[in-house]
């Protein structure tokens, strides 16, 4: 089961895959996260992708298909796996297509003012990736990871005027990606507007109808 996941920056998409890879024993793979290992260990492909990404936009798609191509070929992604921020460009879609299949892309939508309020809060552990909000899931010692006592941040690229930058960025460069896949039947729109921690939650639920009838 090959998934994409889209969505503008902050809709939830590392939220929801953290639980749809335990429900469907896959794994969950983020260029996000790729890129940040480079960084913290100051490889060259990190030092170039710094730039880009603390100003809020893409980093070139030579490097990162490449990145991703790779990542692709190891052993725990044979069966499947849930692609987060990956294509987010037209050549990158149809780059992903000569290397692998798509089985479904799901598409994750919320307003602009829900965004900025969740990213307020958003913090990560510095050491193991685990993400956090301060209202909706607090660390239980401030600053502290729950998981590993790593340090809790705020990334750079999560603030509000990045932030406002990055969406720029995804409505004029990735939406082209969302017809370029609905063309194909693959788009499914799942409403991700709702917090996590209220009552009517329903993301997963939504992503598993989807996802079962694969």
């Amino acid at each position: 089961m090959n998934i994409i996941l889209i969505g503008g920056p902050s809709v939830g998409k590392g939220t929801y895959a953290t639980r749809l890879k335990k429900i469907y024993n896959i794994p969950h793979i983020s260029t996000g996260d790729l890129f940040r290992d480079n960084m913290k260990n100051e490889t060259e492909l990190g030092k170039t992708a710094q730039g880009y990404i603390d100003q809020g936009n893409l980093v070139p798609d030579e490097v990162t298909i490449a990145m991703v191509k790779d990542r692709l070929s190891k052993e725990d992604a044979q069966n499947g796996y849930l692609m987060d921020g990956f294509p987010r460009t037209i050549p990158q879609a149809e780059a992903m297509s000569e290397f692998t299949k798509i089985d479904k892309v799901l598409y994750f939508t919320a307003e602009q003012e829900t965004i900025l309020a969740r990213i307020a809060g958003r913090r990560i552990c510095r050491g193991c990736g685990a993400i956090f909000h301060l209202k909706n899931i607090p660390p239980k010692q401030e600053g502290i990871c729950d998981y590993c006592n790593g340090e809790v941040y705020q990334r750079a690229d999560e603030k509000e005027d990045v932030v406002k930058q990055r969406l720029d960025t995804f409505d004029k460069l990735t939406k082209p990606v969302l017809d370029y896949y609905k063309e194909k039947g693959l788009l499914a729109e799942v409403n991700a507007n709702t917090d996590v921690n209220d009552p009517s939650f329903h993301v997963i639920e939504d992503c598993q109808e989807v996802l079962d009838k694969l």
